[in-house]
């Protein structure tokens, strides 16, 4: 696929998806700044943005400054936990809107996520002439989903993970 410096282009990162798959993976976390500069491939940056779950806890709110700090607008969603303990948290629907509705202002949608959910929202988009890739962890992503966007970069290379040193 031809990549060109004229092209606008939103990145939309699902991070819990990107940081289980690579903590279950890899026993990694996931390096977003190599992500960022990846996905946009020396186009135009018309938005970055992080989808992120917030349980409060102290490391969350350094690790979202740290994703603000590398350029990547966070939008925060509360953990939902239910009566009897189940918990929730996807930005699934949150992620899709917000592609759907940039559309107009882009030419490219870098999703970050493997997740099929997000196929028939990738058709929508291409059959509105947008081009649509991904960056994920070939391991843990649709075949489909693989096969239908414009692109696919797999992220299980070091230079998208930080191992952490053992002390």
């Amino acid at each position: 696929m031809i990549k060109n410096k004229a092209q606008r282009v939103a990145i939309f990162v699902d991070v819990q998806n990107m940081y289980h798959s690579a903590k279950n993976i890899y026993k990694a976390n996931v390096n977003f700044a190599e992500i960022l500069k990846v996905g946009l491939a020396g186009r135009q940056l018309i938005r970055a943005l992080a989808y992120v779950i917030n349980s409060e806890s102290r490391e969350e709110k350094n690790f979202f400054e740290i994703l603000n700090k590398q350029g990547f607008e966070t939008k925060i969603k509360d953990l939902q936990i239910f009566y009897g303990g189940a918990k929730k948290a996807d930005w699934d629907v949150g992620i899709t809107v917000d592609m759907i509705r940039m559309s107009e202002s882009i030419d490219v949608i870098v999703l970050v996520s493997g997740d099929g959910d997000y196929i028939p929202a990738v058709e929508y988009l291409q059959n509105h002439g947008k081009l649509v890739e991904a960056l994920a962890f070939k391991k843990t992503t649709s075949n489909k989903l693989i096969e239908q966007v414009d692109d696919f970069i797999d992220l299980g290379k070091k230079k998208f993970l930080i191992y952490k040193k053992r002390s």
